[in-house]
């Protein structure tokens, strides 16, 4: 006869957290400082029919760009598993984003203060949406460091968004910013009116 306890069944639930932010703020490589599985990525050269649709200031020697999403893994235990989708950043990719926001839990927005107004429609998409989401502050080595509460009001957001600097190269940043964001989720969802 089996013990009870090795015949039980786990069951895996997925959970679906959309990465966005502005163009070149580091998404591809949030995603892959962190997936347990080779990411998947949809990168191509940035090429001359770019010039004049696609704004490259402050990102000059950037030489690809993301055209339909990342996607990465990772195992929180065996009930658990996230999946990350990181969006394009071009404004023409945004009709993207309705898509890969279906079903999510939660998002990220990752923010760059040298261009900080990139991650304005990012911030409007979840905020219209209901979406719970992080303000993640990529750390580049050449940008000045702001304070969270500065890029706060710089970004006008609720008090109750949470905003947090990281490194998205390193994946004990990125996983803080992924921990920050599920105990947000898991907050406004006992927040949350009941129907």
């Amino acid at each position: 006869m089996a013990s009870e306890s090795s015949d039980r069944r786990f069951t895996s639930r997925a959970v679906k957290i959309v990465v966005a932010g502005g163009f070149g703020v580091g998404k591809t490589t949030l995603v892959g400082s962190v997936s347990e599985v080779p990411p998947l990525r949809t990168e191509e050269l940035i090429t001359e029919a770019s010039t004049g649709v696609d704004d490259l200031a402050g990102v000059e020697t950037k030489t690809t760009t993301t055209v339909a999403l990342d996607f990465g893994r990772i195992t929180i235990n065996p009930e658990l598993i996230l999946y990350l989708f990181g969006t394009p950043g071009q404004d023409r990719f945004w009709f993207m984003w309705d898509e890969l926001a279906v079903g999510a839990l939660g998002a990220v927005v990752l923010a760059d203060t040298r261009r900080l107004d990139s991650c304005f429609p990012a911030v409007d998409f979840f905020e219209r949406r209901g979406l719970p989401f992080v303000v993640g502050v990529n750390c580049f080595d050449d940008a000045y460091r702001y304070g969270t509460e500065e890029v706060r009001g710089a970004l006008d957001l609720d008090p109750h968004v949470p905003v947090l600097l990281c490194d998205a190269r390193e994946r004990d940043s990125t996983k803080q910013v992924l921990v920050t964001l599920m105990h947000h989720v898991m907050s406004a969802a006992r927040l949350a009116p009941t129907r």
